[in-house]
Order: structure tokens, then C-alpha cells, then sequence
């Protein structure tokens, strides 16, 4: 069964998942241009990755809950996409 993903996660300063429980999906997600400062990423080595307003990327098959963002709280990361 395919269901459609659409979600807007606001940003903390701690990292948190995307999602809290497994989920995997084929999405897009961005960081809105209205965002005041970067988002930053846990990289696969524990390192931030920074995306700058506006900065999206697509994304096939991948587990939600192992994507980690923090950043500057009250910015947002949206997903959008679905499990097809």
C-alpha cells in the first residue's frame, strides 16, 4: 500500500529523528528559504552537514527516523514525498 508523506518538522537546538518510529519512504526534503539560519544534518560520521535556506535534495528509499536535524529553533525541514 502507498501513502503519501507530507510533513513540516520544526527545529530544535538538540538533534531529533524526522520521524520518531521507522519509516521509509521516497521524499524530498528542504529547508524553506524563510528559514533564519542553517539546519544542520548528523552526517553518517557524526559530523554536522549544514543546508542553507532554500536547500533541498530527493531522496529514495530512505529510513526517516535516521535523518537527525538541529538547527535554529523554530526553523522548519519539510518532507514531502510517499512510499511508492
Amino acid at each position: 500500500m502507498n501513502n503519501i508523506v507530507m510533513r513540516k518538522i520544526t527545529v530544535t537546538s538538540e538533534y531529533q529523528p524526522l520521524v520518531s518510529t521507522g519509516l521509509v519512504a521516497s521524499v524530498t526534503i528542504s529547508t524553506p528559504p524563510s528559514n533564519a539560519g542553517n539546519v544542520l544534518f548528523k552526517g553518517d560520521d557524526g559530523s554536522d552537514v549544514p543546508w542553507i535556506p532554500g536547500q533541498w535534495h530527493e531522496f529514495k528509499s530512505i529510513d526517516l527516523s535516521a535523518v537527525e536535524v538541529k538547527g535554529t529553533p523554530g526553523d522548519v525541514v519539510t518532507v514531502v514525498g510517499g512510499t511508492w
